[in-house]
């Protein structure tokens, strides 16, 4: 499907993983700057929007960016009954998983296989939460580097507590993301002169 680039400011950005991986946490702090330590279940799906400025990935000035950022209920059975409208039009993915449970980065996988389904190739951050709680973690950064390279993804570990990366993980996605919209319409514009000149009358 060809994107309409009159639209280019607006991005969709969707949290995937299990549950209390801390999904809402790492949106509530990146959109509100906040952190709770009560877990609640996502029911269903809920969009926050966040407006940023990042720099021209084509070096041109900023660009203003408004994102939507869609957090989805983990639990397994909503995955295939949510997962068409939840991944239609997505422009990236952050893949959450929580460094104290291992079976979550299994998740994050499974998640990953439902996402391709649907969206293709689309840029990913695998990203293991609650980096703070120390001697708590047992997924070392090797385990999720290896599932970050299975998908051609980036990887990085955070804190929703403490903000640690929060900001820049969701930088370097729309980073990602911008670059390859603004190369893909580079193409669009380099095939488009090349058939107009190709279809113009010789002189």
């Amino acid at each position: 499907m060809k994107r309409d680039y009159n639209d280019l400011l607006k991005l969709k950005v969707c949290l995937v993983g299990d549950s209390a991986v801390g999904k809402t946490s790492l949106i509530r702090k990146f959109v509100y700057d906040e952190f709770s330590d009560k877990y609640i279940t996502t029911l269903g799906t809920k969009i926050t929007k966040r407006e940023m400025v990042i720099p021209n990935p084509m070096g041109d000035g900023d660009i203003a960016v408004d994102m939507a950022i869609w957090d989805i209920m983990g639990q397994h059975g909503f995955r295939a009954l949510l997962q068409e409208a939840y991944f239609f039009g997505v422009d990236g993915i952050i893949a959450v998983c929580d460094l104290t449970r291992p079976r979550t980065l299994e998740g994050v996988e499974d998640w990953l296989d439902r996402t391709h389904e649907v969206a293709g190739e689309v840029p990913i951050v695998t990203v293991g939460n609650k980096n703070d709680l120390g001697d708590e973690k047992v997924v070392s950064e090797e385990e999720l580097r290896r599932v970050a390279e299975k998908y051609h993804a980036d990887h990085s570990t955070c804190s929703a507590l403490t903000g640690e990366n929060v900001e820049r993980i969701f930088e370097d996605l729309t980073n990602e993301i911008m670059r390859r919209i603004m190369e893909r319409k580079l193409s669009e514009d380099v095939s488009a002169t090349t058939e107009d000149a190709a279809g113009s009358p010789a002189s």
